[in-house]
This record gives C-alpha cells, sequence and structure tokens, in this order.
C-alpha cells in the first residue's frame, strides 16, 4: 500500500520540479547547473526536463491539477530567483501543493 504523499511524490514531483526548473531558466536566466544546485538534482535531470524527456510523461493524466502545479511552480520560482527560498522551505512548499492535490482529488 503507498500512502498518497508516495504516489504523488514519484507522479507529481519530476512535473513540478520540470516546471520550476523551466521557469527559472527560461525568465530568470539561470544556467542549468545552478538550477540543478537549487532543486537538489543533477544538470542531467535539468536537461531531460527541457527537452521534455523526463517530467512530462503524467502531464496529460493530470490535466486538471496542472494549472496548480504551474502555479506553485511559478511561485517557487519566483522566491528561489529572488533567494526568498531555501531548499527545507522549497521541500516544504512541494508538501503544501501535495496537500492542496490530495483536497482537490478527494472532492472529486
Amino acid at each position: 500500500m503507498y500512502l498518497p504523499c508516495e504516489n504523488i511524490g514519484r507522479r507529481i514531483l519530476p512535473v513540478f520540479r520540470a516546471q520550476i526548473a523551466k521557469e527559472l531558466i527560461e525568465k530568470y536566466g539561470f544556467t542549468q547547473i545552478e538550477v540543478a544546485k537549487k532543486l537538489g538534482t543533477t544538470q542531467a535531470a535539468i536537461s531531460q526536463y527541457l527537452r521534455s524527456k523526463r517530467g512530462i510523461g503524467e502531464v496529460e493524466q493530470f490535466k486538471e491539477i496542472l494549472p496548480m502545479i504551474q502555479s506553485a511552480a511559478n511561485e517557487v520560482a519566483n522566491k528561489i530567483a529572488s533567494g526568498e527560498i531555501n531548499s527545507d522551505k522549497l521541500a516544504l512548499k512541494f508538501c503544501e501543493l501535495c496537500l492542496s492535490i490530495q483536497k482537490k482529488t478527494l472532492r472529486a
């Protein structure tokens, strides 16, 4: 048995990271290496996010929550770019997103 957070983490976290990575690079001019350090992953993973090789496979299944993911990713990217958020707070932001997703999907 998997807990809801495990499933969401496994399936949504890559989508969330991909959205943050794209925002940081396209809007704020970060390099792939800088984004990898901020997100606690590798430059290769960031490259795969940007080329839609990773973090995109689940998007079609989550059309109803994609705006929620994108909004949270935009907020986090903005806070990373301005230096307002560190890796611990980034993890908490994902937990907040996870809880929001659970609430929305349980109501459906």
